[in-house]
């Protein structure tokens, strides 16, 4: 597939050229979708063995450095990972709602999101808290008496661990939809070339999303948790924006008029952010008053943080979509295998992360080193498992 990005002088191509661009199979996009389902798993396993966070296991830390470096991962890539994720489903939005109508899109998403939502929240988690060896070492309740007493009234009701996703995902697929038919009277736009925006209006935008994070912050700090539906809302700045931009970009072929320039400037200002954490966390006193100041609140650091979280990630989500594009905009057999298995790998991955992590909890290896060996186990074993998953009856249809 032809990835050159077209040139801005150049007259813009015939509607039938630009409807095959928009339409026709992103790989590098496959890819990115891949790159992100690993960076969850790598993301939860820092949880599990640096003990920064909330999930479902943890082991603990044992020292500064094992403390420092899972703080570090999980705050950088927390800042892009999950709304980059959003973009690129809102992405597909508009033109599988063109091509099928209302009726059907919805009963697409409802089967395919719906359906995986449902099992997750009512049945796999609550078995996963039934059968965890921690909270019952004794004899346990009957299952029922277990899920319809403490379960639910401590846990969430609909979305729970990290199929909160799919949950915000099928809510904003239902907004999306209700926004078509109250605007059905207007003409439906085709797909055009369009000028992608300068570096002046992205960084203006990174702006406005951070300050807009900071004031929700300032009621809602990081950590704030809507439990009936594990809704984290100190967070959805983001993840609306992000969603939002990736409607528009479908509209306007943004994936493949992000100039290369532009690319390589936000992937070395996200670089460079990386690495201002560090700056940012010991200049805001973090050894001296710890992360509170950071979470929220009338806080400069706070303001500080939100920042630095927008920029970083729409400077992460702008770089790889460059990087990818240019880089790994092919699949060979592997590949492929992994993009086919995506989805379902985001889907079980939690119960694979948990069932290694109690099998090797008497491991004794340093936190870091544990985290790598059982990642080099977890990753590959949460597709290779989801290959026969999709084989299953009736399981084409929603995976």
């Amino acid at each position: 597939m032809d990835t050159a990005t077209p040139d801005a002088g150049l007259p813009a191509p015939a509607a039938a050229d630009m409807h095959a661009k928009v339409t026709v199979r992103l790989l590098f996009v496959d890819n990115i979708r891949v790159f992100l389902t690993i960076v969850v798993v790598l993301f939860l396993l820092m949880i599990t063995y640096a003990g920064t966070g909330s999930w479902y296991y943890t082991e603990g830390r044992e020292d500064f450095i094992t403390g420092a470096t899972g703080a570090w991962f999980l705050t950088v890539t927390q800042a892009y990972f999950m709304g980059f994720f959003l973009l690129i489903s809102g992405y597909f939005v508009p033109g599988s709602y063109d091509r099928k109508g209302a009726g059907r899109f919805l009963k697409n998403r409802l089967i395919r999101l719906g359906i995986p939502l449902a099992l997750y929240s009512w049945i796999i988690r609550p078995l996963l808290a039934f059968l965890d060896p921690v909270q019952f070492p004794g004899s346990r309740p009957p299952f029922w008496s277990f899920i319809t007493g403490s379960y639910f009234k401590e846990q969430a009701v609909l979305g729970a661990g990290p199929l909160w996703f799919i949950e915000v995902l099928l809510i904003f697929s239902i907004l999306y939809v209700l926004w078509r038919l109250l605007t059905r009277a207007r003409p439906d736009k085709p797909a055009v070339d369009s000028r992608f925006p300068g570096n002046g209006s992205i960084a203006l935008f990174a702006l406005l999303l951070g300050v807009a994070a900071f004031l929700i912050r300032i009621r809602l700090p990081m950590g704030w948790n809507w439990v009936p539906f594990n809704l984290q809302f100190p967070f959805f700045v983001q993840y609306i924006a992000l969603f939002v931009v990736g409607l528009i970009a479908y509209r306007r072929n943004w994936l493949l008029n992000l100039p290369d320039r532009s690319g390589r400037v936000w992937l070395g200002i996200s670089f460079l952010l990386v690495f201002m954490f560090w700056p940012l966390v010991l200049g805001g006193g973090a050894l001296e008053q710890g992360l509170d100041p950071f979470r929220g609140g009338m806080h400069w650091q706070a303001l500080a943080y939100a920042l630095w979280e927008s920029f970083l990630g729409i400077g992460m989500c702008l770089g790889l979509i460059y990087a990818f594009r240019h880089y790994a905009n092919r699949q060979g057999k592997l590949a492929s295998f992994l993009s086919r298995n995506a989805y379902t790998a985001y889907l079980i991955h939690e119960v694979v992360i948990i069932g290694i992590a109690y099998a090797v909890r008497d491991v004794a290896l340093y936190p870091l080193l544990k985290w790598a060996v059982v990642a080099l186990v977890a990753v590959p074993l949460c597709f290779v498992l989801s290959s026969p998953i999709r084989k299953l009856p009736y399981a084409d249809r929603v995976l």
